[in-house]
């Protein structure tokens, strides 16, 4: 058996792995144990809020998490001091309270100690300067629980009723489906406007070649050299705006006007263009970078994210502030003083402000904990994705110190008549923080032009455009919009898209852009027009900046609940006898019942719309709709290979699969989708679109498990050039080779590279 002093101080934390990494940095007089997340909250199953009694919480143990309490119980009986070591935010907090409750703690008897990385340097420092609970920042976190418990339990049950049953409504959720919504309606009702641009391509005379040397490769490189490009932007002096040229009229009245015109340089302005870095990273600009670079649902990167921090890799990664402690800086400096130059380092340390509502400026950005374990170094003790994200996080972090890019910029005004066309140039000069964290940017060369250089013209280029729609959001854009409107705060906008999905109100199309479901939008008009509160995003980010207050100390959290609670109340009770759920949920049809006669209404259901008898409950007929209807003929007749029952299709949150009718019987099948293209493998097969269990789509054969034919990405149905396997198109729409040994990569035309 363990012998543990009766001297030890007991160190608690959420997580085994920061539980690891704190133990590297301390001596044996410390023990370490981790909660595993939070022990005590709200009852699963019951209301768990006294409303009459000031909304008081009923808190109960996590039933899973008995043994960890057990563990927690005996170990604190041993120890002399009890430290609380929970992350450093409301969160952290509220399980730091839960903690001290139920383990009966006194003041004198325990200790709060906060940290924003796991290195030895900040755990000696926050053992030097322990403090007690921050009952503010516990009550902000009470106030939000307690105010998403109201929204879901008082709301859901009416969603139950007045549309169908299973739908839940969430305080900030439901918010975030509204924006998904009118996004839709905005690129439904969007009318295209035309509008035309018109570019002239030319030539520098000067260095203009004879059709001898035409024939020369240098002579061929010169005339290309001297080509160059200019958009028409000015009529009479005055700008033509983008959609100053409505018509293809327009544009040829304009071409007829530039008959026999001389092109000439009306002005030329050379200049220094200088970009500067971005700043490091917060909680939500890190979300949308990695959906960015690597298509990452944010939920995926707050867990990579978390690892890193619990390992002491990252600073804390749930922040919204922008602050960098002067030691990371002076370590910024000197890496890039001593690797890459003292031209790469401005002068002095860049200061960055967040923008961010409410933003928490006593906490650090996202950054490395030491700059010298580069990515680099840790190629072996990362597995690809942690690798990945550190070193996204690393390079931002020393490039938001580096010297700016400097670009030679150059502006040419061309005059023909009564018009001015413009060309711009652009070339790198000094790469700045690009040779650190390289951005997309776009190099044009113009040929060396005079002030009064005459021009030719090699031929006018009219192109017809429409304008388009407001694009879908994608996780990236979404996250930008909620912080925009401060809804939510860095911990949530992962939960908030997660839970939106999983409730069925939104779904991802294949570009992995959001739009709404039937159920998601019926939901949130239900809740626009009779609980306009509940979804009105001014209110949401004004309940948001009142927890805030209540994090500072400057609110009280049950007069900020009662405020919320007493009209939303008042407004339910009028709801629950105005609204009619057959308005709601049916529409009427000329349709006769087949088995009683009534007539047939169209209704809604949490997975689409179905035919369903006017007499139920006593007549249960129901018929699906539309591509429903024509999967359950096509399906009609299986048969479960378990029982010998027939199955029939029924509808999950992943779409369509087939269900076995004999409830002792739980067997399942999904339904997947043919692509029309055969198995290249087996021959015999054909692919066909399926799901995981988790809902990732992939692709594989008919014939399995005889055959494991199987890809992530879509296949396009041709076959490589180079060696005969599937072509594949993946996510970000780049045509490839489906063999990993072949570099095959196709472009937009249809040829190839490699």
């Amino acid at each position: 058996m363990l012998y543990i002093s009766s001297f030890m101080k007991l160190i608690v934390v959420e997580s085994p792995t920061k539980s690891r990494t704190i133990k590297r940095f301390l001596d044996k007089d410390y023990q370490i144990v981790a909660t595993s997340g939070h022990i005590r909250d709200l009852p699963e199953k019951k209301f768990g809020v006294d409303i009459k009694k000031d909304f008081r919480p009923t808190y109960v143990t996590i039933s899973r998490k008995k043994e960890a309490i057990k563990k927690l119980k005996d170990l604190q009986k041993k120890a002399k001091k009890t430290i609380l070591a929970t992350d450093p935010d409301r969160e952290g907090e509220a399980i730091a309270w839960h903690v001290v409750k139920i383990l009966g703690l006194k003041e004198k008897n325990y200790q709060r100690i906060v940290f924003h990385e796991i290195t030895k340097q900040a755990i000696k420092k926050a053992l030097e300067n322990p403090k007690k609970i921050d009952i503010d920042l516990v009550n902000a976190q009470q106030a939000r629980r307690i105010l998403d418990r109201i929204v879901g339990y008082k709301l859901s049950p009416f969603l139950w009723k007045k549309i169908v049953r299973g739908l839940s409504a969430g305080r900030v959720q439901s918010v975030t489906t509204r924006l998904i919504v009118e996004r839709e309606r905005d690129i439904k009702n969007f009318v295209p406007q035309e509008y035309w641009t018109i570019v002239a391509s030319l030539l520098k005379i000067k260095s203009q070649i004879s059709p001898k040397q035409s024939k020369l490769a240098t002579g061929q490189a010169n005339l290309k050299n001297n080509k160059f490009e200019a958009t028409l932007i000015k009529r009479d002096g005055k700008t033509i705006p983008k959609l100053g040229i409505k018509s293809k009229k327009e544009a040829h009245n304009i071409f007829k006007d530039l008959k026999g015109a001389e092109y000439k340089v009306e002005n030329l302005e050379k200049k220094e263009a200088k970009r500067n870095p971005l700043p490091p990273f917060t909680t939500s600009t890190l979300q949308q970078e990695a959906w960015r670079r690597f298509h990452w649902p944010a939920k995926m990167t707050m867990g990579i994210a978390q690892n890193l921090y619990e390992r002491g890799l990252i600073s804390y990664h749930r922040t919204d502030s922008l602050n960098l402690s002067q030691q990371s800086l002076k370590a910024a400096k000197r890496y890039i003083i001593k690797n890459l130059g003292k031209e790469y380092f401005p002068g002095t340390f860049r200061k960055f402000k967040t923008k961010s509502k409410g933003a928490q400026e006593a906490h650090e950005a996202i950054r490395p904990t030491s700059v010298e374990k580069t990515p680099k170094a840790l190629e072996g003790a990362l597995d690809e994705t942690q690798h990945k994200l550190y070193d996204l996080i690393w390079r931002r972090f020393i490039a938001c110190q580096m010297s700016q890019a400097v670009f030679n910029s150059t502006t040419v005004d061309i005059e023909a008549k009564k018009y001015i066309f413009r060309a711009t140039g652009q070339t790198l000069k000094f790469d700045g923080f690009l040779k650190v964290y390289p951005i997309k940017y776009k190099e044009a060369e113009l040929p060396e032009l005079e002030k009064e250089e005459v021009v030719k013209l090699i031929k006018l280029i009219p192109s017809q455009h429409f304008t388009q729609p407001p694009p879908r959001y994608s996780e990236a854009t979404l996250i930008k919009e909620l912080e925009k409107n401060g809804i939510g705060r860095p911990s949530t906008y992962a939960p908030i898209i997660s839970v939106i999905q999983k409730r069925n109100y939104v779904k991802k199309n294949e570009q992995k852009k959001f739009y709404p479901t039937e159920i998601g939008v019926l939901v949130n008009d239900l809740l626009v027009e009779h609980f306009p509160k509940i979804v009105n995003i001014k209110f949401t980010a004004k309940m948001e900046e009142g927890l805030d207050k209540i994090a500072e100390g400057k609110k009280n959290w049950k007069s900020t609940i009662k405020e919320f609670y007493e009209p939303f109340s008042e407004n339910l009770k009028i709801k629950e006898k105005e609204i009619s759920k057959k308005e709601l949920t049916e529409q009427k049809t000329d349709k006769p019942c087949p088995k009683c006669g009534k007539p047939l209404v169209i209704k809604l259901g949490k997975f689409g719309k179905f035919l369903a008898c006017s007499g139920f409950p006593k007549c249960k007929y129901s018929q699906p709709l539309g591509k429903e209807k024509k999967l359950k003929e096509k399906y009609s007749g299986q048969i479960c290979d378990k029982c010998g029952a027939p199955m029939i299709v029924k509808y999950g949150k992943f779409g369509p699969f087939l269900a076995c009718t004999n409830p002792r019987c739980k067997k399942t099948k999904s339904i997947a989708k043919s692509t029309g293209m055969k198995c290249p493998k087996c021959k015999k097969g054909e692919i066909l679109e399926k799901r995981t269990k988790k809902g990732k789509i992939f692709y594989g054969c008919s014939k399995w498990p005889e055959c494991d034919f199987a890809l992530w990405d879509k296949p396009t149905g041709e076959k490589c050039p180079k060696c005969k396997s599937l072509l594949i198109k993946s996510k970000k729409g780049e045509i490839k080779c489906s063999n990993k040994e072949c570099d095959y990569i196709g472009n937009t035309n249809g040829a190839g590279s490699h």
